[in-house]
């Protein structure tokens, strides 16, 4: 199975940091992907926190497909319980058409208990209200039957899209999940794309293994199949000439974004040593830092490891500085992807068969030249 590469950019951002500032870098950072041959751009949903202010990823991501040309762009994901599931199917289907099909539909429960608190919903309510949801969305983009539903916090009557998906037979949905089966069992459940955090620095995840097999365990039962090419798997990635480089270029930035994002800001469970992050990340498995080698051995390993997935998504953080973190997504374009996409079989093909045949084609060479200089 060939793979594919992307981008998950929740985005974070050091609250140092002008906004609008970080907000172009965030497109300016898409369009490069755009140009690299990067597959997949994926874009998150915060109400608070500061540390993101995208607060609509259909804005932004139409943005962006107005500054690209074939880069698929994705809701990363947009919190189901926090809308109304006819408005967000409505706002996804124009981004679809809007950039000609290349729109994909994350959806989630919503990580932040804060943007909950604020809506008034419940941390203990947001998983039945995804389903719920879900649920209607679901029959909203598949089925031109009306729907009629009413639950306890959204009420549809005669529901129907006006517009059908510009994609077909219709909008890549994709069911995200982190730290459990159930997001890998909501989408088995239909048959729907899965989106998977494989690791988080300081955390520590269920095996990949084991959340597929729960994702089809929970699609047999409904009747429904999943297909690992449709499986995206998210990890922190950054690439640079050396490993030694790699490192050093994020131990600043990630150890400030782990003190004071994921510690004191949202209290996040999560240890790892001061001033060794990234080596005890590499270690635990839950980023991949290094250089090109060390990339393709980690991504390697994790295919082996899960059964096979269908896309890695680079999940973006701003630990190194915009050069940097450019150059290594160039990096993972040239040299990495390469190794799995089939891009290099037939060049290296060709050169072994030069390589083996070279005598013969000297010899040929030769007598040709001979011929040329003879008389006549």
């Amino acid at each position: 199975m060939s793979l594919k590469f992307g981008a998950f950019i929740p985005p974070f951002h050091s609250l140092g940091e002008d906004p609008t500032t970080a907000i172009w870098r965030d497109l300016d950072l898409i369009e490069w992907l755009d140009t690299l041959g990067i597959d997949e751009a994926w874009v998150g949903e915060h109400h608070s926190g500061g540390w993101s202010t995208i607060s609509s990823p259909e804005v932004f991501l139409a943005a962006a497909a107005e500054r690209t040309r074939r880069i698929r762009l994705g809701t990363g994901v947009v919190s189901l319980p926090y809308h109304h599931p006819l408005t967000a199917a409505n706002r996804v289907v124009q981004l679809d058409h809007q950039s000609r099909g290349r729109a994909m539909f994350g959806v989630g429960a919503g990580v932040s208990p804060a943007d909950a608190h604020m809506m008034g919903i419940a941390a203990s309510d947001q998983r039945r209200m995804m389903a719920e949801s879900l649920d209607a969305i679901v029959h909203l983009l598949t089925d031109p039957t009306p729907l009629t539903r009413k639950t306890d916090w959204f009420e549809l009557r005669d529901a129907r899209l006006h517009l059908k998906p510009y994609a077909r037979p219709s909008l890549d949905v994709a069911v995200a999940s982190a730290g459990s089966e159930r997001g890998m069992r909501l989408a088995g459940r239909y048959g729907l794309s899965a989106l998977t955090f494989a690791g988080r620095p300081g955390m520590v995840e269920p095996p990949l293994a084991q959340l597929w097999a729960a994702a089809e365990d929970e699609a047999a039962t409904h009747g429904k199949t999943m297909d690992r090419a449709s499986w995206r798997v998210a990890i922190c990635v950054h690439i640079a000439d050396t490993r030694q480089e790699a490192m050093d270029q994020v131990r600043a930035g990630m150890g400030h974004w782990f003190r004071e994002y994921v510690q004191d800001t949202v209290g996040a469970e999560a240890k790892l040593p001061e001033g060794r992050e990234p080596e005890v990340a590499m270690e635990t498995r839950t980023a991949i830092i290094g250089s090109v080698e060390d990339a393709v051995e980690a991504i390697a390993r994790m295919q082996a490891d899960s059964g096979g997935f269908g896309t890695l998504l680079v999940n973006t953080q701003d630990w190194a500085t915009r050069e940097q973190t450019k150059h290594s997504y160039e990096l993972l374009a040239r040299y990495v992807a390469p190794h799995f996409t089939g891009a290099l079989e037939s060049r290296r093909a060709s050169q072994r068969w030069v390589s083996d045949n070279r005598g013969d084609f000297s010899a040929q060479a030769r007598e040709a030249a001979r011929r040329a200089s003879s008389p006549r």
